[in-house]
């Protein structure tokens, strides 16, 4: 019981540890007109953000980073 627990403890580790190494370090460059892709530098798209808020990349650039 206690193994298992220590294993789900370190799975939950491991997945915030990626999480935050994942998370991308610069903010968005925005203005009025809308948010920008932090690597391409193009618009990203309002549908996008209507889905994910909290997008800092347009959908080619978040694919290639994956």
């Amino acid at each position: 019981m206690f193994d298992r627990a220590a294993e789900l403890e370190q799975r939950q580790r491991d997945q915030a540890l990626k999480h935050a190494l994942n998370r991308p370090t610069e903010t968005p460059r925005q203005d009025e007109t809308g948010r920008y892709c932090i690597s391409c530098g193009i618009q990203i798209p309002n549908q996008r953000l209507a889905i994910v808020p909290t997008a800092v990349r347009c959908v080619s650039c978040q694919q290639e980073h994956e």
